[in-house]
């Protein structure tokens, strides 16, 4: 590791190779947690290549517990975290906004990094017991449309650098393979980024793939459709730049759509906006964002319909009584 940190101290950088085998040995505890610690701050100092990235997908991949779900045909929305901005949980709202929509959703998801709650968070606070038994999981699709991937016990590996990761505290190029390593693969995503020069990396190596994808940033640095901003959106179609007014008819302020300061606080805002009690400001973000990622794995559905659609399964309370109905599941699958 000596050799590799000089090497990237000099402004050099990875091949795919090197990447993939550095990653894989510190999976394997071959680094001690101050050089693990000195590697991930690189990427904090200088941007990550696309042979970088792909190496390191390539090897979060091969050390990864995989899971077949394809029958279901699901979407992943996911986002890489590390915006610092600490929203609610727009993402894992949407999620059961989408299932109800009748669109299955493999949802990947950890703890929070740089929010106090992420989707794992909030997830557990209610008392959904994660598991990576496939039978288990596909009960819950069979049932609910939708079940959560919680990302450490598909990559067992990285039980190494998680407590690195937690002590640093902030975002790391962990957070940037975050969506790309779903193990179960899905074939449609709508993935949320925290910087534009990530997006369009994504974009080129999702590009390589069969995928459907929707890739977005808001220009004020929010890794979700925010409607605080304009946001880049990317896909086979094409990069372009959508305003909050030309999407949803109105723009946000930033204390419109904050998560609360505990879990607890957190899990109180998921559970009102769940239930269609939400503000007009948090009902109209979790639509943007659930219905861009509808329209994700229904491309002939215009946009415009598919964010109706998000909003009627919302407020009419059916992503409620899904999230309801897997918790039922759960615990009666996984107890």
């Amino acid at each position: 590791m000596k050799d590799i940190l000089n090497h990237l101290f000099e402004h050099k950088t990875l091949s795919q190779a090197e990447a993939r085998e550095v990653l894989q040995n510190m999976a394997q505890g071959h680094y001690n947690p101050a050089q693990m610690a000195a590697f991930m701050t690189v990427y904090l100092m200088r941007s990550i290549t696309v042979e970088e990235l792909e190496g390191f997908r390539e090897a979060m991949l091969s050390l990864c517990i995989a899971i077949d779900l394809s029958d279901y045909h699901p979407v992943d929305l996911c986002g890489t975290g590390g915006d610092g901005k600490n929203t609610f949980n727009i993402s894992t709202v949407a999620s059961f906004v989408v299932a109800a929509a009748g669109v299955s959703v493999a949802k990947h998801g950890n703890y929070g990094v740089s929010s106090i709650s992420g989707s794992s968070s909030v997830m557990e606070y209610f008392g959904y017991q994660f598991t990576n038994d496939e039978a288990h999981l596909r009960a819950m699709m069979d049932e609910c449309g939708l079940c959560f991937l919680h990302a450490p016990l598909f990559h067992p590996a990285m039980k190494t650098v998680a407590p690195i990761r937690k002590e640093l505290g902030v975002k790391t190029f962990f957070n940037m393979l975050g969506p790309m390593v779903n193990p179960a693969s899905p074939r449609s995503q709508m993935v949320g980024v925290f910087s534009l020069e990530l997006a369009r990396l994504y974009a080129y190596l999702f590009q390589k793939t069969d995928k459907q994808f929707s890739i977005v940033h808001s220009l004020d640095g929010y890794d979700e459709i925010s409607l605080t901003d304009g946001f880049k959106h990317l896909s086979q179609q094409g990069e372009a730049l959508i305003t909050p007014e030309n999407l949803m008819g109105v723009r946000l302020q930033t204390h419109d759509i904050l998560g609360g300061d505990t879990v607890e606080a957190s899990a109180d805002i998921f559970a009102k906006v769940l239930q269609g009690k939400g503000t007009s400001a948090q009902n109209a973000v979790v639509s943007a964002n659930a219905g861009m990622a509808i329209h994700c794995a229904k491309p002939n559905l215009p946009v415009a319909e598919a964010i109706q659609l998000a909003h009627e399964k919302l407020v009419s309370g059916e992503a409620w009584q899904r999230f309801q109905r897997l918790m039922a599941i759960n615990q009666k699958s996984v107890a």
